[in-house]
């Protein structure tokens, strides 16, 4: 496993890491002894970050990362979430009050005494320009409540303000073959200014895996049929805001870039892992199989000069023109 600096912060975080929604929720069914089997494999290989939010399962996944981790949590580092238990249009759900609140409701059900980056789960941008959120996570750093905190973003010209504006450590945004944007400003910018870059969504809501076809069915309760065209949260969120089926296809035609690199998500993880300004990926994973399959992609071939320009290009004229919502 190869680490990364997050960041101006004092963190070294496993360069392939793993976000913990899909164990806690809205992915169809778990399994909580393979999600913990999963959890284990992974620590095992090297990984030592993990992402949550108190939202994901309604904390379930923060109570199952306890678990895990217990008695390392000197050695893994967690971050968290907060702000989408409430209303997130409210100015009170950004309170100093109910900030607390969720922190130590998060603390609780983590068993740590800190949480290690607390990150602003996907807020409007008035609520960002306002500012007065950070005077509380200042306020809980110095506490000692909180190591480090960020925000998680929906659209660029968010993570611009952040970065121009904030003391963030750290930044997650939705970046993948399909979102290409954050590439051109956002992640230079962000490094330029000593802000850690953490890769949500790598592989699409799993597009890029090109496992899925047109007939494709989800459960009831996995977000990919309920929010396909974001009627339940940020389209953006659900297949990088592309609609299903033209995902397929696009998926279909990005084929090639698995030839030589194991699958098309070992090698849509090789093209995050190339850019040198994130501090990470954090794919989702329901089991050990995809815990494992998505460790493996460090060790396939970088894409060529003429492989990168081949998917800027096919980006810029087939894909950026389906993306919904704002980016």
């Amino acid at each position: 496993m190869l680490y990364r600096q997050l960041g101006n912060t004092d963190l070294k975080v496993s360069e392939i890491s793993f976000g913990t929604w899909a164990i806690g929720g809205s992915w169809g069914s778990v399994n909580d002894e393979e999600s913990l089997r999963a959890l284990q494999v992974a620590i095992d290989q090297g990984v030592n970050f993990f992402d949550t939010a108190d939202v994901y399962g309604g904390g379930h996944s923060e109570e199952l990362l306890a678990k895990a981790t217990k008695g390392l949590e000197d050695k893994i580092h967690i971050a968290t979430k907060f702000c989408r238990a409430g209303d997130i249009y409210d100015h009170a759900t950004y309170s100093e009050e109910q900030v607390r609140a969720f922190c130590e409701a998060s603390l609780k059900r983590l068993n740590r005494e800190a949480i290690d980056l607390y990150q602003i789960h996907c807020p409007p941008l008035e609520i960002l320009k306002d500012g007065r959120v950070f005077e509380v996570l200042d306020k809980l750093k110095q506490e000692g409540k909180i190591r480090h905190y960020g925000v998680s973003v929906e659209t660029v010209e968010e993570g611009l303000f952040c970065v121009e504006n904030t003391s963030v450590s750290a930044l997650q945004v939705i970046f993948n073959l399909f979102r290409q944007k954050p590439l051109h400003e956002l992640l230079p910018q962000a490094k330029s200014s000593g802000v850690g870059i953490l890769v949500r969504l790598p592989l699409a809501s799993g597009l890029l895996t090109g496992k899925f076809t047109k007939d494709t069915k989800f459960e009831a309760d996995d977000h990919r049929n309920f929010n396909r065209d974001g009627e339940s949260f940020n389209v953006g969120e659900t297949f990088a805001g592309i609609p299903f089926e033209t995902g397929v296809e696009l998926a279909n035609q990005l084929s090639w870039i698995k030839e030589g690199r194991i699958s098309m998500a070992h090698a849509a993880l090789r093209w995050l892992l190339d850019q040198e300004e994130i501090s990470c990926v954090i794919p989702g994973f329901k089991n050990v199989q995809q815990v494992k399959a998505n460790l493996e992609a460090g060790d396939v071939p970088s894409f060529t000069q003429e492989e990168l320009k081949r998917l800027a290009d096919f980006y810029e004229t087939d894909i950026a023109k389906h993306i919904r919502g704002a980016y």
